[in-house]
């Protein structure tokens, strides 16, 4: 068993998932402002701390993908954020892309910048405690799209990202997002996911990637949010698990799915439904940022002192996850 497998297993395993807290200073502040709480660097470091120090990081979470800002604070207990997170037996993380940018030669279409000087900031990521890193590709789908250009473009850039992080001794999460944007079917998503990820592993491949030394982080396979088609969790369970089987090699030690825009509840009652059904040796879980941290920010915006009911909240949220990527969930225990 390689090192990268070993990281990788200890972050996914046991139906643990990845907190998604690698929002960058512009989304963060959308965040707070929107619940009417300022976003100073204090107070977006007092939210994730927070989360960080709650009782379900220890059963629940295998890893924290952190952003450049908070990768470098100190939290109030005056240990580094990398090691609080530590503490808590989870892998400390690092979103290490710049951004979706418009793709020259497709406007509509977006392509993942963050190359240029990606292997200086890797091996400061890494003095600073991080063992595992992201990358997301973006993907919108309708008639004409994604193009040939975005998936080839985007997938170039995964494995070359990839490469850099394998090199410096972190696991590469290899994030291809198709986007729920849009009207397009559930059999439009199953099709062009499919394309996505079949390109993103030839380039992987291609670049010589320990693929026992990644996690890939997928989107489920759902009809666009402006479609108006119903897809039960047994259906989305159903084609995802499709997708997946045809277009990932079986060296990957796992999957952790993004929510992508879906309810919490939502969220967790598919990925149970995908773990119930999931006959492949695949460890299945989640990589959430708002279906784990939504009802807790809520929460935490009316007194943001109050910090035992906020993790109260995230610890449940968590165990319910943690239920799913086990395939133990169900509605009953939601109001527990």
């Amino acid at each position: 068993m390689s090192e990268l497998n070993k990281i990788a297993l200890k972050v996914l395993s046991n139906g643990k998932g990845i907190l998604a807290a690698d929002e960058s200073t512009g989304t963060m502040t959308k965040r707070l402002e929107a619940i009417n709480v300022p976003s100073s660097s204090k107070n977006r470091l007092l939210f994730r701390e927070t989360l960080f120090s709650s009782e379900g990081m220890k059963n629940y979470i295998g890893g924290v993908i952190l952003y450049d800002e908070t990768i470098k604070q100190t939290s109030n207990s005056n240990k580094t954020i990398p090691d609080l997170i530590s503490s808590s037996g989870a892998v400390p993380g690092i979103k290490v892309d710049t951004g979706a940018k418009v793709l020259a030669g497709s406007p509509e279409e977006k392509i993942t910048e963050g190359l240029d000087g990606l292997r200086e900031r890797l091996k400061e990521y890494y003095k600073l405690g991080a063992r595992f890193t992201k990358w997301r590709g973006v993907y919108n789908i309708s008639n004409k799209y994604p193009s040939k250009l975005s998936i080839h473009s985007n997938a170039h850039a995964l494995a070359r990202y990839s490469a850099l992080v394998q090199e410096c001794g972190m696991v590469p999460i290899v994030e291809p997002e198709v986007l729920m944007d849009g009207n397009h079917s559930a059999e439009d998503c199953f099709n062009k996911t499919s394309e996505v990820i079949k390109k993103c592993f030839e380039e992987l491949i291609l670049n010589k990637i320990d693929l026992t030394g990644i996690i890939l982080k997928p989107n489920m396979i759902l009809p666009g949010n402006k479609s108006g088609e119903e897809l039960s969790s047994e259906e989305v369970a159903k084609l995802t698990l499709k997708c997946l089987k045809e277009n990932v090699p079986t060296s990957v030690p796992g999957i952790a799915f993004l929510s992508g825009g879906q309810t919490e509840i939502q969220a967790t009652e598919n990925l149970n439904l995908i773990n119930k059904n999931n006959d492949t040796n695949f460890i299945m879980t989640y990589s959430y940022g708002r279906a784990l941290q939504q009802s807790a920010l809520k929460f935490w915006s009316k007194d943001i002192k109050n910090i035992n009911g906020t993790q109260r909240i995230f610890n449940h949220r968590a165990n319910m996850c943690t239920l799913a990527a086990q395939g133990k969930w169900s509605a009953e225990l939601e109001a527990k």
